[in-house]
């Protein structure tokens, strides 16, 4: 049994589950290898009615999914209220997907040839600790809708919203075994993910380091499998720019949740004719910054999510020029406050290393072409944000900038129907959008001849 610690406080949730065993999470997976078949054959439109009933309990549930994220990962109360719309979102959203899994008729001579898209069978999700509503939702919600069914496993630091999920998803029609919540070690069940020749696709969000190993795993069988990895954004300020508007946006694009964001803008580039301007500005933003208990409404930024990950981001800041710092509550709970440094080196470890925390670097640049040059200077490629008055620049620079999912003149990054996901080490696939669902399935390709 894992004990769970409610970060804001430091005191032990009473609400532990316990870890599965390798015989659990194999029973599992056959449970949902058993319902296959009869998910697979559920008729479209009942399958969508069936997520659509889904999404309105989880929305009956927002609240309390909201106050639970709070207490078990320390979101502010605002951020988990729309991490768990985001639930009901996606489901809504993919529900319109079983009656639009469109095939195609193709011209061949001497017959007829079309094509289907067919559910690969099981698929193993496996969430991360920083965002596990919407995390997990981006998996099982396409992933049910083209037909398969999913076992999860949530973070052992932060199971309880998606156990709760598992029982809405009952609560809701879904049958015994379409989607089952799987808590347990990394090292045990989902690596038995990798490995159980049942499961046909693992979708993983965390470190670079860890997807590496299941994408190495799952080539043994030739498994497919998504991962939406590391990164280390570059937000890219140009002298033309809003610079008030940039410095104001700048701490909500890294100091959301603590930092522990994978899309977090956590190198700022300034043209060295704005830089003093712009840190100017960001320095009054960052001290405004409200860091409180998070289930307060006021609260713009809580506490990390363990001591471990706090100790881990405070080692990144020894050693480093800190220009100035925010606020943070005294007292217990795991707590750091907004932190700003100045670079002068790439090789420095807080400029080149994904810190997942509430620290960010800002360093200068001369002229467009060294801008994106230090941009793709890094081995990930996720995300990142362009400020420019000129629009061809805007182009151009988006263009060049290597990675999946840029902003210009803001910092959205994700949105439940456009595609997400990185370029390099940053991850392998696409999330999200339209066409999801179609990363769920198998082609298959049938001529009839005439």
């Amino acid at each position: 049994m894992s004990t769970l610690i409610n970060p804001a406080t430091g005191v032990e949730i009473d609400a532990s589950p316990a870890s599965a065993t390798l015989e659990e999470a194999d029973a599992a997976i056959e449970r949902a290898a058993d319902a296959f078949a009869a998910w697979r054959d559920v008729a479209p439109g009942e399958r969508a009615r069936l997520l659509r009933t889904f999404a309105a309990v989880v929305d009956e549930h927002l609240e309390e999914l909201a106050r639970l994220e709070v207490l078990n990962a320390g979101h502010t109360i605002g951020n988990a209220r729309w991490e768990a719309g985001n639930v009901r979102d996606c489901l809504n959203y993919y529900s319109a997907a079983p009656e639009r899994l469109f095939g195609r008729q193709i011209p061949v001579p001497g017959g007829t040839d079309i094509t289907f898209h067919e559910p690969l069978g099981v698929v193993g999700v496996i969430v991360p600790w920083n965002f596990p509503m919407p995390i997990a939702a981006w998996g099982f919600a396409p992933a049910l809708a083209a037909g398969n069914t999913v076992v999860l496993k949530p973070a052992e630091l932060t199971p309880l919203t998606a156990m709760r999920i598992g029982e809405l998803a009952l609560e809701a029609g879904l049958p015994e075994g379409v989607l089952t919540v799987v808590p347990g070690k990394g090292s045990v069940v989902g690596e038995r993910f990798v490995t159980h020749p049942l499961v046909r696709k693992v979708c993983f969000t965390g470190s670079t380091a860890v997807g590496k190993q299941i994408m190495a795993g799952c080539a043994d069988q030739v498994k497919r499998v998504t991962l939406e990895l590391g990164g280390k954004s570059a937000n890219i300020v140009f002298a033309d720019a809003d610079v008030a508007a940039a410095a104001a946006s700048a701490p909500y694009a890294v100091f959301d949740n603590a930092g522990q964001d994978c899309c977090a803008r956590s190198r700022i580039l300034v043209q060295r004719a704005a830089y003093d301007e712009f840190v100017g500005r960001l320095e009054t933003a960052v001290k405004a910054l409200r860091v409180l208990d998070p289930a307060d409404e006021q609260s713009e930024m809580g506490p990390l999510v363990s001591a471990g990950q706090r100790d881990a981001v405070r080692s990144y800041v020894e050693g480093a020029s800190v220009a100035f710092t925010g606020t943070a509550p005294d007292g217990p709970g795991w707590w750091l406050p907004p932190t700003v440094v100045e670079s002068r080196d790439t090789g420095e470890a807080v400029w080149r290393e994904e810190v997942f925390g509430p620290v960010v670097a800002v360093m200068a640049f001369d002229d467009e072409e060294e801008a994106v040059a230090l941009a793709n200077d890094t081995e990930y490629g996720l995300s990142g944000s362009i400020f420019t008055s000129d629009v061809g620049r805007a182009l151009r620079v988006a263009r060049a900038v290597e990675a999946g999912n840029l902003s210009v003149n803001s910092h959205s990054s994700v949105r439940y129907w456009t595609p997400f996901g990185g370029y390099k080490q940053s991850g392998l696939g696409r999330e999200l959008g339209p066409d999801a669902p179609d990363a769920f399935t198998e082609e298959k390709n049938v001529f009839i001849a005439h």
